[in-house]
């Protein structure tokens, strides 16, 4: 259907005037007014202001053309409910879409977590290896510090064994030295 500007300006003129009118029979003051119209309908024969029959054909003409407007509004009350429903199923759907895709992410996440969670484990066994190569260097560490430390004790004990007998030997040569100079 090819649609002008000015004929959607007249359709969306129409369909207001239509939401108006499906509105105001669907209300209190439409169910008030239609009461009040057969009460008055049936009134004016009864006061012999207007023949029954002329009463009848008229009401009976009036309420036939609201039935036919009444199901024409309600057509199109179904016809728009439709639509919103069609679009609503699109927007479900894109939804479901995103959704999905949303899946998928947190999927993907939840494997680049894993592979981090090995990644970790991995990284925590090393530094547990190099946590006990350590303690093993530091043992030895220790081994080699009190080796160094006997060796220096051993040293010791042969320096001051030097030292006497250096000491010893001076004392010789001074009294060498003295018994030559007499």
């Amino acid at each position: 259907m090819n649609l002008t500007k000015n004929n959607i300006e007249k359709l969306s003129a129409l369909e207001k005037i239509a939401n108006g009118a499906m509105w105001w029979i669907g209300s209190i003051p439409s169910l008030i007014v239609h009461t009040i119209f057969f009460i008055v309908s049936f009134a004016l024969p009864i006061l012999g202001i207007v023949d029954f029959d002329k009463m009848l054909l008229v009401l009976t003409t009036v309420v036939s053309l609201e039935a036919i407007y009444l199901a024409i509004f309600i057509q199109m009350s179904v016809n728009r409910s439709s639509e919103n429903i069609e679009d609503l199923k699109e927007d479900v759907e894109i939804i479901q879409e995103d959704i999905d895709e949303i899946q998928e992410d947190i999927e993907e996440i939840q494997e680049d977590i894993d592979e981090i969670q090995e990644d970790v484990e991995e990284i925590q066994e090393d530094v547990e290896e190099i946590s006990e190569d350590d303690d093993d260097e530091d043992h030895n560490g220790r081994a080699r510090a009190v080796m160094l430390k006997s060796k220096v004790s051993s040293n010791k004990s042969d320096i001051k064994i030097l030292k006497d007998k250096i000491a010893e030997l001076e004392s010789l040569i001074e009294n060498l030295k003295k018994e030559e100079g007499e």
